[in-house]
């Protein structure tokens, strides 16, 4: 039998996929489960047919340029590819490919819960109960806003986005979005298209963010678009931390501007950041969007997939370049 292509997993894959890589592929794999720095992905590189990372490898520029030659394939467990330079990476021809589909429930029932949990004052009561200061009652007591029946915006009306919009459904929210295009009325569901975010901000109780970081998106929630906001709205964010300028949220905020925000990524991972987390009307979660059995096994296995097919001499189904 020919040899096993020779795989470097960079992080802890599901149970089910790492089982699966080590029967098919000569698997390379560090218990620690630490992100790959820019020299262990060249030095791996050197030694490795296929590369299976997660948004914690960064394969900029300078790091592609001293690939190995060996390396063929980076079979992405994510769908965001921001932390890859696709441009370089097919220069040398290596080939990209990313897990589209497979998380876009698990993700859109994190936006929701953010949702959810941010306009009902989910932390502060939380903190209230386990803390034993919940000593009174009053009709005035934590008052949250209602959801059912408000308007939400969506940036980004990808796989994410068009779920997130049929569960604000079952609220009987309003649901308009921004989009690179429109999208065919049978996808739309009712949902009104704004070519410009100047048309969708002001028809924002909510805002969700579901959108891929790229130099157009980046920071494409700043202090002008937020001032395009209503007053007293709510931001959720489970896209990239990259999408939103911090310190002009921050100070929307502080200012009373929008009412909360709801976030499950940041512009620095792992961390977050320290003077969001100083509001209690933010509520955050460490970048678990797809983070469910189910989907940390579907989009291992597309994965895996995607690196089937290249070793086979077929072209992967989510080849990017």
């Amino acid at each position: 039998m020919p040899d096993k292509p020779v795989l470097w997993i960079t992080r802890t894959l599901s149970a089910n996929t790492m089982a699966r890589a080590q029967r098919d592929y000569e698997v390379i794999f560090d218990p620690a489960d630490a992100p790959g720095t820019a020299d262990m992905i060249i030095e791996h590189s050197k030694n490795v047919d296929a590369i299976i990372p997660c948004h914690s490898e960064i394969f900029s520029q300078d790091v592609v340029s001293a690939l190995g030659d060996r390396l063929k394939i980076i079979a992405n467990h994510s769908v965001g590819v921001d932390h890859c330079d696709l441009a370089a990476l097919e220069s040398r021809g290596i080939v990209v490919t990313n897990t589209p589909d497979v998380l876009s429930d698990a993700t859109a029932e994190i936006a929701f819960l953010l949702l959810l949990g941010a306009a009902r004052r989910a932390i502060e009561g939380d903190s209230l109960v386990r803390s034993g200061q919940w000593t009174s009652w009053s009709p005035s007591f934590m008052v949250g806003h209602q959801v059912t029946g408000k308007r939400l915006g969506i940036i980004g009306m990808g796989k994410v986005g068009q779920v997130m919009a049929r569960r604000a459904r079952g609220f009987d929210m309003q649901v308009h979005y921004h989009n690179r295009s429109q999208l065919p009325p049978a996808d739309e569901c009712g949902a009104v298209f704004h070519k410009s975010l100047d048309t969708l901000l002001p028809e924002c109780d909510f805002l969700s963010l579901h959108c891929p970081a790229t130099e157009a998106t980046q920071h494409i929630i700043n202090r002008e678009t937020l001032q395009k906001l209503p007053s007293g709205s709510i931001l959720i964010n489970t896209a990239r931390g990259a999408l939103v300028d911090e310190s002009a949220l921050e100070q929307a905020i502080s200012s009373g501007h929008l009412a909360a925000a709801g976030l499950d990524c940041f512009a620095t991972e792992p961390c977050g950041n320290p003077i969001l987390s100083a509001h209690p009307n933010v509520f955050l979660l460490p970048h678990i969007g797809s983070a469910t059995f189910d989907t940390r096994d579907a989009m291992g296995y597309r994965a895996l997939d995607n690196l089937d097919a290249f070793f086979r001499g077929e072209t992967p189904g989510d080849r990017l370049v």
